[in-house]
């Protein structure tokens, strides 16, 4: 049990016989009454404007409207009190404020009650929500297994193999056909004429935290994962939109949402970044109509068991040779995703909105980004980005 939420109260004059004062009688009482009148008001304009401010940080604290959407696991550690969790809750995107969350706290009387342990909870939730969420013990993880936004299906596999013992093998196996595992017909076609490789699971494999059963087997596991795929692209109505938006298959957009979880790092770039590969593959106006990212050589690379490589040490075999699919050169929209794009990702490829940008490039330590419509404004970009001390130049 965590200890008591950090209180909130107002408070009342603290020293009210400090409002006494001696009668006094001669020709200076009138004076002494309008001066006091004068400290009256102001040390009551104070006590106002206190108040104010203590009600302002009670009632004002930035919160969501909620519900939420996505899932983020986050942890409450010993010894944490309302302020620690309210932290932890806004670092990992699910409270707005840590004030917001403490506040609504202090206005559930079981919120004592949250015990130490790892949750499930939605990104963006309402404080009050994120209080009930944290006191249901059916949002806490037990046996569960937490998949990030970004892995590759290398990396899925591996951690799911090291946390239940079974072999690597057994999840390539089951991955063979994803038609059977629960992807359904609308994913496995494009309107740019390139097929869909039925035995490539990637870009399907939800990041959650998955609760595990007593004994579970590849083909079920990855079944669930693309179970709750599905069930979150029904809530961003994903397929419908991108087809009335973009003219393009649900598989196309995945392809991009999962470049631009590797790409992006901050959630307002990944709308950006989506529309700068729309422009590419799709406007017509972008000189070779390919994408010319390293990120997609260096998905091909460790799909050879290979490591990925920095820009300048890739080699023109690399980045240009015919075998290599996912090509520095290749036209179109990538062949296929390239990670497993998380909630955000996928709503920036779904909410792309126009710009004329064909180029992007990470300027600060922040992770933020810059556009150009042309080269010499990419350059330009660059030089920003060295200045600051990004490692491309």
């Amino acid at each position: 049990m965590i200890g008591e939420m950090e209180d909130l109260r107002f408070e009342d004059n603290p020293d009210p016989g400090r409002w006494r004062h001696r009668k006094r009688e001669g020709s200076g009482r009138s004076v002494v009454a309008f001066v006091l009148v004068l400290l009256l008001f102001g040390v009551l304009g104070g006590g106002a404007w206190y108040g104010y401010d203590r009600f302002s940080g009670y009632f004002l604290a930035a919160d969501y409207d909620g519900p939420g959407s996505g899932e983020v696991v986050v942890e409450v550690k010993p010894g944490d009190g309302g302020s620690a969790i309210g932290a932890t809750l806004e670092a990992a995107g699910v409270v707005k404020s840590a004030r917001a969350f403490v506040n609504a706290a202090n206005d559930n009387s079981d919120s004592t009650g949250i015990q130490v342990g790892s949750y499930k909870l939605r990104k963006e939730m309402k404080a009050s929500d994120a209080v009930l969420a944290l006191l249901d013990r059916k949002n806490m993880t037990i046996n569960g297994v937490t998949i990030p936004e970004g892995w590759t299906k290398m990396q899925v596999f591996e951690e799911f193999s090291k946390k239940t013992g079974i072999k690597y093998a057994e999840f390539e196996n089951a991955a063979k056909d994803i038609s059977k595992l629960g992807v359904t017909a609308e994913w496995l076609k494009r309107t740019d004429g390139k097929k869909v490789d039925k035995s490539n699971i990637e870009g399907f494999l939800y990041p959650a935290t998955y609760e595990l059963p007593d004994d579970p087997n590849a083909t079920d596991i990855l079944k669930a994962m693309i179970k709750n795929f599905n069930a979150e692209m029904d809530k961003l109505n994903f397929a419908a939109t991108v087809k009335e938006k973009y003219n393009i298959s649900p598989y196309e957009a995945l392809v991009a949402a999962s470049i631009t979880q590797v790409e992006a790092l901050l959630p307002e770039d990944m709308g950006p970044v989506s529309r700068v590969l729309y422009n590419r593959a799709y406007s017509g106006d972008f000189p070779c109509g390919c994408l010319q990212l390293d990120s997609t050589v260096n998905y091909w690379l460790r799909l050879q068991g290979k490591e990925g490589k920095s820009s300048e040490k890739l080699t023109i075999d690399e980045l240009h040779g015919e075998a290599n699919p996912y090509r520095y050169n290749a036209p179109g929209m990538s062949i296929g995703p390239i990670s497993n794009p998380g909630d955000i990702a996928l709503k920036g490829a779904l909410n792309a909105k126009k710009s004329p940008y064909f180029f992007f490039v990470t300027v600060d330590a922040k992770g933020r980004m810059a556009y150009g419509k042309t080269f010499a404004q990419h350059q330009a970009n660059i030089q920003v980005a060295c200045k600051n001390g990004i490692p491309i130049c």
